[in-house]
């Protein structure tokens, strides 16, 4: 049985939050002198002398139109990041907790657990990059308290077989994480859905990958009301900048915008997959639900410095489980992919 407050820390539980003026002010008002501000204004901007709403309302009641979930399941953060740590920093005891990840994934879960000194387990995926349930199973004891799924996954690409994420939150008793921050370009359906149902389920998303936000920093989390004040009370009071705000307002009115930008993604992506085999180093292309593509190629750490010669960055993941010899190569523009072609073609 789920149980949120015994996995909170102790200090946490009993942890009485900062609370500024601007949390506790209802209503309107004219003349604001709670906050120690530079009343006479700003160099660069006449609104940046006041510090930013730090419960950010006015975009979360617009995320929450476009998302289909209720302002209180909501938590807004610097980056994904954020929210990733924070879940170390409630969650899990130093020294004595441990999480469990399933490489190869995104590296930030491990760095966020080292830096927070908690145990870091780890499943590794099938070679088909998929979950090894048994494999899970036998790593959870009475200190795991946070289990991260990427899907789609980074670096692999792949969405993880909903079936298998279901059986996770149904017998797992801590939270299960699953980052979603490449949701938009694949066919898999978010798990927003199903909120309601599992109350030991948070999700993570982000601005920075469809919506052409990165750097903004900002990321979203979506959970249990229970959880989402867990992650208001342990952020710091004014973690989303007042400009940062005001800039996810205004992308968020072109979502049509942002949907074609989507398709041209995904189109190109598709026409890399076709594309990338006439070169003779290419060994394998990695199905992709994401915005990028998992390549295996002859001499990875050779075709990076080739590129990186033409001017061309990619990710060298050569070094990583189930990754030998890959490069992940980012769906450009298509001008900046037929550039990656043509540096290709010389190879």
């Amino acid at each position: 049985m789920f149980n949120l407050d015994a996995l909170l820390r102790d200090n946490i539980r009993r942890l009485v939050p900062y609370s500024s003026a601007r949390d506790e002010f209802r209503g309107q008002a004219a003349v604001f002198l709670d906050a120690n501000e530079n009343s006479f204004g700003s160099p660069v901007n006449a609104n940046y002398h006041r510090y930013p709403d730090p419960l950010q309302s006015a975009l979360k009641e617009k995320l929450s139109r476009i998302k289909g979930v209720p302002v209180q399941n909501m938590f807004l953060g610097n980056g994904s990041d954020e929210a990733i740590d924070i879940l170390f920093r409630a969650f899990c005891e130093p020294g004595k907790d441990n999480v469990i990840l399933l490489p190869p994934t995104y590296g930030m879960y491990e760095v966020s657990a080292t830096i927070n000194d908690v145990e870091v387990r780890k499943a590794v995926l099938r070679p088909d990059f998929q979950l090894d349930p048994d494999a899970i199973a036998e790593l959870i004891d009475e200190r795991t308290k946070l289990l991260f799924v990427c899907s789609p996954n980074n670096p692999t690409g792949n969405s993880i077989e909903r079936e298998d994420i279901e059986m996770v939150l149904n017998n797992f008793e801590g939270l299960v994480v699953i980052d979603e921050a490449y949701i938009n370009f694949a066919r898999q359906k978010t798990f927003i859905a199903e909120l309601q149902e599992y109350p030991n389920l948070v999700i993570l998303q982000t601005l920075s990958k469809a919506w052409g936000l990165a750097g903004l920093r900002l990321g979203m989390a979506f959970a249990s009301e229970g959880i989402i004040e867990v992650f208001n009370k342990v952020k710091p009071p004014y973690n989303v900048s007042s400009s940062t705000q005001q800039l996810a307002l205004e992308a968020l009115e072109n979502v049509e915008q942002v949907n074609e930008w989507i398709r041209r993604i995904v189109g190109q992506r598709e026409e890399l997959r076709k594309l990338l085999p006439q070169f003779s180093f290419v060994k394998k292309i990695f199905p992709s639900d994401a915005n990028f593509l998992l390549v295996q190629v002859e001499d990875a750490r050779r075709l990076y410095g080739h590129l990186v010669q033409h001017g061309i960055v990619v990710r060298d993941r050569s070094k990583i489980i189930l990754c030998e010899g890959c490069l992940r190569i980012t769906v450009g523009t298509e001008e900046e992919n037929r550039k990656l072609l043509e540096a290709l073609a010389v190879f």
